[in-house]
């Protein structure tokens, strides 16, 4: 009976560790699904409030940005307060490379831009310290979620339902805030002390890792960093740990902006590799010195009597090393903006940039009109080979004709800013002609170039018209078209006279007016819908504007004394009297 008894009591002994094992293995399951769920629901309200408040403010924010980023350090400003507002680095990242790509911001401003984002995007971390953990959450977040829900629903206009669905993001927030806090609370009773004292100077690298993969598989660094700060609070990780794991959260941002730079356009992604080398130094920086930084960090937490919460001792980190990434890289604005101009170039950005101007040659007119001739020639050039493939094919795509139109106008833009800059001292009255005349010449060229986009549609719309005669009358409008365009093509001594060149002129005028003519009469017979012979008579008025701008140009071009006769002939064809038995629109 005694051995039967002490093996009973031997089995109880072994059965309580296996139980405890059990025990704590279930609350880890537990601990992690909430973790999830409250990370569901903080990645879902993170959304809301954006989506909210983007459509709340409507293009105010887009406006600013457009118009208080003249320097790199208003541009930082402005990314702080765009990307505070709507808790979105990446909103404002996305905003800002498309008013690079409009022209609308230069490299240098949209860097200062990226720059206030980093800090903006720091704001996050307040409310998840100073609310999320100052404030019975329940008593706080219900009602706003209540309030967003409610004007969700009842709002008159979608200006204030996004306010609705911000409020409803803001309450959701902080519920899932208060269950990831209840998680890791759950993590640190069931695993005691030993969870907390990780984090010593040896781990550090591991846990930047571990806040880069959070921020890479949330895409959301804002995410990372609650749970991070979460983490911490809740006495999991120690300060130090913590604070290497916001470095590592930081840097995972860079991943949002490579996977958005793969496929997207030169500017870009050289904005997103401004992105990438900000927060690789700020980072490095902050990681080399860590011990110095927390230092600091503490002062200024006791100072701020913070000192009690990990919480906002991070969130003063998360800004304090952000604020020092940009006091260190925008004095550097310009040379990084240089360098990162030479990287992802393509055929219309070369096509853009000119070739023969130079800042140096501006002092002196004289140098600066041979300069400005020789651009103007590459300009005829680029220009007539755009409308040759516009007119008679066979030509690349739209987009790709659109594409070289929209750098022919940048670079007459160019043109236009050197002569501007030409200093006028002193200089004698045939220089100062000299400099009009070639201003009105690349106004033509360009003008010349918009409009071949629309002399590539009026081709392809007519090659698939089913009225015969209409058909034949736009091929011939365009083969005329093509034939004025080609007599731009010859060389400084070329065999063709002025009167070629009006011959030609005139040539597709009459050209022009038949096709209107047949068009007009198509719709008429109801061979052509109204709408289909507005469209072409659109891109067919286009097409004799694009001839008419181009052989302006080009004999402004080569006869620089008879600019004003020139511009007479020019006017007397395009308003030359119509046949009576033309029928005008």
């Amino acid at each position: 009976m005694r051995g039967a008894g002490d093996r009973h009591r031997s089995d109880q002994r072994a059965a309580g560790p296996r139980r405890r094992a059990r025990d704590a293995d279930a609350m880890t399951l537990a601990v992690a699904l909430n973790a999830a769920g409250g990370l569901a629901l903080f990645l879902l309200a993170m959304l809301m409030m954006t989506e909210g408040l983007k459509a709340f403010a409507g293009g105010g924010l887009t406006r600013l940005l457009g118009r208080w980023t003249s320097t790199p350090g208003r541009g930082v400003f402005a990314g702080m307060l765009v990307t505070g507002v709507v808790q979105s680095s990446s909103a404002v990242t996305v905003a800002t490379i498309g008013f690079v790509n409009a022209g609308v911001l230069t490299l240098r401003q949209a860097l200062g831009v990226i720059y206030g984002t980093n800090v903006g995007t720091t704001m996050t971390g307040w409310l998840v310290s100073l609310v999320g953990f100052g404030f019975a959450v329940d008593a706080f977040a219900l009602p706003i979620l209540a309030l967003g829900v409610a004007l969700r629903l009842a709002a008159p206009g979608k200006r204030y339902q996004g306010l609705g669905s911000a409020l409803a993001g803001f309450g959701l927030f902080f519920l899932g805030l208060s269950i990831l806090k209840d998680a890791f609370a759950g993590l640190a009773e069931t695993y005691g002390a030993g969870v907390a004292r990780v984090g010593g100077a040896p781990s550090w690298p591991a846990f930047v890792g571990i806040g880069f993969v959070a921020t890479l598989l949330t895409q959301s660094s804002s995410a990372a960093i609650a749970i991070i700060l979460t983490a911490a609070a809740g006495g999991v990780v120690g300060i130090q740990a913590a604070a290497a794991a916001v470095i590592g959260a930081n840097l995972g941002t860079t991943s949002t902006a490579a996977f958005a730079a793969i496929s997207a356009t030169p500017s870009a992604r050289r904005l997103a590799l401004g992105h990438i080398a900000f927060n690789l130094i700020a980072g490095g920086v902050a990681l080399a010195l860590l011990p110095v930084l927390l230092w600091l960090v503490r002062q200024l937490a006791d100072g701020l009597d913070v000192e009690g919460s990990p919480a906002a001792v991070l969130a003063l980190f998360h800004t304090v090393f952000n604020v020092l990434g940009v006091a260190l890289m925008l004095p550097f604005t310009s040379q990084l903006a240089t360098l990162l101009e030479r990287l992802f170039r393509s055929a219309e950005e070369d096509l853009a940039r000119p070739q023969h101007l130079d800042v140096s040659v501006a002092s002196t007119p004289t140098l600066a009109v041979s300069a400005l001739r020789q651009e103007l020639l590459r300009l005829r050039a680029v220009v007539t080979d755009i409308a040759r493939a516009a007119v008679a094919g066979p030509a690349p795509p739209p987009p790709a004709i659109e594409c070289r139109a929209t750098a022919v106008r940048a670079l007459v833009a160019a043109i236009a800013a050197f002569a501007a800059s030409v200093r006028t001292q002193s200089m004698p009255r045939e220089i100062g002609e000299e400099l009009a005349r070639e201003l009105r010449i690349a106004r033509h060229l360009g003008e010349a170039a918009r409009l071949a986009p629309r002399a590539d549609a009026l081709r392809r719309a007519g090659e698939r018209l089913d009225d015969g005669a209409a058909r034949a009358a736009v091929a011939t409008a365009l083969r005329d078209a093509g034939a004025c365009i080609a007599l731009a093509e010859y060389g400084e001594n070329d065999v063709a006279s002025d009167t070629d060149r009006s011959a030609a002129l005139q040539g597709f005028e009459a050209a022009y007016q038949a096709a209107k003519g047949a068009l007009l009469t198509a719709a008429v017979a109801r061979r052509l819908s109204i709408d289909a012979a507005d469209a072409l008579l659109d891109d067919l008025s286009a097409t004799r504007r694009l001839a008419q701008q181009l052989v302006k140009g080009d004999r402004l071009l080569r006869s620089p004394a008879r600019a004003g006769d020139i511009e007479a002939e020019a006017d007397a064809t395009a308003h030359a009297p119509v046949a009576p038995a033309v029928a005008e629109r």
